[in-house]
């Protein structure tokens, strides 16, 4: 049976995410930095390629792929955006710990919601929905393989949603410009809708460490907490 695989990749470095800072619906631009970190990847590994590229419509995940895939235009798919965090956009952990309504978030992110922001169970439904439709286009029109790019929580939320081996959401965090390949069977995802996890991008064997690892979780609590970064 013909399977079906998507290329799941962060964006590169942010200003933001140097400085440790709570960007979701602020449209930042890569970091030189970041720009950087991407060309040496393209140096070292080769990025898979596609039949159809597909990217969040923030300014840094459109100009990852044109960093990583150059002339590539990519569909853009607005439920692809990464969480807003409302009135805490662009504040650290440090700043707003004394703030009213941090901890309590911090504690139950799925359910409590940044003051005007996204509750985390209402940004996973956004993104799970946005997947779900692109998947469901491909396997109608026999596309064969996508790369999505986009944003930490946006891939935390898929690959914890569908993903095999299962994992928690924080356990998927993955480095600026790298992330994992999913394969879809079409009988599998339409029984049980859930997809293996087949590489990392780049590959392990290519010495990246960025698998499912405690250093991974420790990152995560650091950027995340119980929520989502950008």
């Amino acid at each position: 049976m013909k399977s079906y695989t998507i290329h799941l990749i962060r964006h590169g470095l942010t200003e933001g995410n140097r400085k440790g800072q709570y960007i979701g619906a602020t449209d930042l631009p890569l970091a030189e930095e970041g720009v950087r970190q991407l060309e040496e990847l393209c140096r070292a590994y080769r990025y898979p390629q596609a039949e159809v590229y597909y990217s969040s419509p923030m300014k840094r995940c459109l100009e990852t792929v044109q960093v990583l895939y150059p002339g590539v235009t990519p569909i853009v798919v607005d439920g692809l955006r990464e969480c807003s965090f409302g009135d805490w956009e662009g504040k650290t952990a440090a700043e707003l710990e004394k703030v009213p309504g941090f901890l309590q978030w911090m504690e139950n992110s799925a359910r409590v919601a940044p003051p005007n922001g996204e509750s985390g169970l209402a940004f996973q439904q956004r993104v799970c929905a946005a997947f779900e439709a692109l998947v469901e286009g491909m396997l109608r029109a026999g596309t064969a393989s996508a790369v999505i790019v986009a944003h930490g929580g946006t891939l935390m939320s898929i690959l914890s949603a569908y993903g095999l081996p299962r994992a928690r959401f924080y356990d998927w965090l993955t480095e600026n410009g790298c992330g994992y390949t999913l394969r879809i069977t079409p009988g599998l995802w339409m029984r049980s809708m859930v997809a293996e996890v087949a590489e990392t991008i780049p590959p392990r064997r290519a010495g990246r460490a960025h698998t499912v690892l405690d250093l991974a979780r420790e990152a995560a609590d650091r950027s995340y907490g119980q929520g989502k970064n950008a």
